[in-house]
């Protein structure tokens, strides 16, 4: 096992690591915000799928913008990277809303309900990889 691991090859430069963890972080940010863009804009626009959902919901058309108009609020916030982590939050407590009202209807568990989570783990893990101090918090860590 040992003669195995010593021809690994081990980074030399310890900003190569950084670097590819920047652009990391950068990749899973830019898709869940380019997600989380168009699911606002769907929402603003009040195309007929988005006010199918809201009454299969449960929810009044009339909430449609407002909901768009919070998560616009929340991506901005988290696309600043000094607000970046409590844009975080916000975006998980608003996605978790979203897991909320899955499990409410009996949504399909990996399609529907779980897909929130997915979408939280990349504005998390866009986080952890950009943020050594944010790594510094983790249990596994130390």
């Amino acid at each position: 096992m040992e003669a195995i691991l010593a021809h690994v090859p081990q980074p030399t430069n310890p900003t190569t690591t950084s670097n590819l963890r920047r652009r990391g972080g950068v990749a899973m940010s830019t898709l869940a915000v380019l997600f989380l863009l168009f699911d606002a804009a769907m929402k603003l626009v009040k195309v007929p799928p988005v006010v199918e959902a809201m009454q299969r919901l449960g929810y009044p058309d009339a909430t449609a913008r407002p909901l768009g108009i919070v998560l616009l609020a929340c991506i901005a916030l988290y696309i600043v990277p000094r607000t970046a982590a409590v844009g975080a939050v916000l975006l998980t407590a608003f996605l978790g809303g979203a897991i909320a009202t899955h499990v409410r209807v009996e949504d399909p568990l990996f399609s529907h309900t779980l897909f929130p989570v997915y979408v939280a783990a990349l504005v998390w893990g866009a986080l952890y990889l950009g943020d050594a101090r944010l790594r510094s918090l983790a249990p596994w860590h130390r």
